[in-house]
């Protein structure tokens, strides 16, 4: 027993000695038990570097190659000349993005497996050969639905610990090589296991990006051929009806023979050798945003191939219109007017117009040019000298938004809350 004298009394109190031993014994199991939770969330992470550009973040890795090959998921199915194949992973029917890989990888028309067969086997003999070069220097492309968490080793430091994902990653780029591995790891453990795979990766984040990636990646005659290209976001969104839904009315902005964006949208990216105004991955995103807020109405008034005209016919008018109040600022390099940051802004303008003003459409376009004629005094404000100092903003989200918000206050157009 123990005598202690608390402050103020002049009266002991005993303590069993035993019971306070117990209670240290308890603090230091939950010390323990806290310091192992920690060393296990750092055993399931992995080293990577953070990488901020404009609103997108993604990391690098240095994966190691025996590591790297659990961890990925392969959709399609590759072979090795002996006849030994790597069978494709099931695909839930909720993951648009593995669903979009595998129908293009799976259509024997648009995926030429022969080719697929000749290089993994001529990626896996390089592996073989190669001595003093490093056999995988380029990086490989990894997504993640799951958004991954990110803990920084100090503050300010962009290198960190991030996590392993529940589920295996998709390859966006790199199959063939990550396949060859597969295989060369098959014959040579050793030499394979010393091997750590650079990749970079997209984590739910930036689905979208990546998606976009795989179509510029995958759309060269080697790889598939051209006349099967898919429409991206036909493809990605083919289960979700409003994202179907606004897939369409992109589609008909893009080859619509009346669409003031007729091939003025960037399917493939850099690719393109003509002169292309925005992504149309860029487009998508705001058509569906606007498309969700919207939906319930759509579904009431019909969601088939006539509310699709219909919602394109709104889209068409409003830019035509736009165009004519704009002048020679539309379609002009020098102004900022039909760039992605201001057509994205414009896009959300006609939605709050619609939103009260759709219709009729006999005479909507000469409606809209006189409701929009307002933008015509603030053409100079559009110039590219200076643009982004007039309405500066932390990022492209930020900026498209006080356009929007701008624009739509110059006509006195009535703004929707976002959802």
């Amino acid at each position: 027993m123990v005598a202690v004298r608390r402050s103020g009394r002049d009266e002991l109190k005993l303590f069993d000695v035993q019971e306070l031993v117990g209670e240290i014994q308890c603090l230091l199991f939950l010390l323990v038990s806290i310091h192992a939770e920690w060393n296990n969330r750092k055993a399931m992470a992995m080293m990577a570097t953070q990488i901020r550009q404009k609103d997108a973040v993604f990391y690098f890795v240095a994966y190691p190659s025996e590591a790297l090959l659990t961890q990925v998921r392969f959709i399609s199915r590759y072979y090795d000349e002996e006849g030994g194949q790597i069978k494709p992973e099931p695909i839930e029917a909720e993951d648009d993005v593995a669903l979009f890989i595998a129908r293009i990888e799976r259509s024997e028309k648009a995926f030429q497996r022969t080719l697929s067969r000749s290089k993994v086997r001529a990626i896996r003999n390089f592996y073989e050969t190669a001595i003093s070069q490093p056999p995988i220097p380029g990086t490989v492309l990894l997504f993640t639905p799951q958004r991954l968490r990110f803990e920084r080793l100090n503050d300010g430091n962009v290198v960190g610990h991030l996590q392993e994902p529940e589920e295996n990653f998709l390859v966006i780029d790199g199959q063939h090589r990550l396949a060859a591995l597969h295989f060369y790891e098959r014959t040579h453990p050793d030499e394979a296991k010393n091997i750590h795979v650079p990749c970079v990766i997209f984590d739910g984040r930036s689905e979208d990006f990546a998606t976009e990636m795989f179509v510029i990646i995958n759309s060269t005659p080697t790889r598939i051929n051209k006349s099967h290209l898919v429409d991206l976001y036909e493809r990605v969104s083919w289960a979700a009806p409003d994202r179907r839904f606004a897939a369409r009315i992109a589609e008909m902005l893009y080859s619509a023979g009346d669409s003031p964006l007729r091939y003025r949208i960037n399917r493939l990216g850099g690719r393109s050798k003509q002169e292309k105004w925005i992504l149309q991955a860029e487009l998508f995103n705001e058509i569906h945003r606007w498309v969700r807020q919207a939906w319930s109405k759509i579904e009431k008034e019909g969601a088939d191939k006539h509310g699709v005209e219909r919602y394109y016919g709104r889209v068409r008018d409003f830019l035509k219109a736009a165009a004519q109040v704009w002048g020679d600022a539309w379609g002009n390099d020098s102004y900022m007017v039909t760039k992605p940051v201001t057509l994205k802004a414009m896009i959300r303008v006609c939605a709050d117009l619609t939103a009260h003003d759709a219709e009729p459409g006999e005479g909507r376009i000469g409606r809209w040019r006189e409701r929009l004629a307002p933008w015509a005094e603030r053409v100079r404000e559009f110039r590219g000298d200076g643009f982004y100092e007039r309405f500066p903003a932390k990022g492209q989200i930020e900026r498209v938004a006080r356009i929007h918000r701008d624009l739509a206050r110059t006509a006195e157009i009535p703004t929707r809350s976002a959802k």
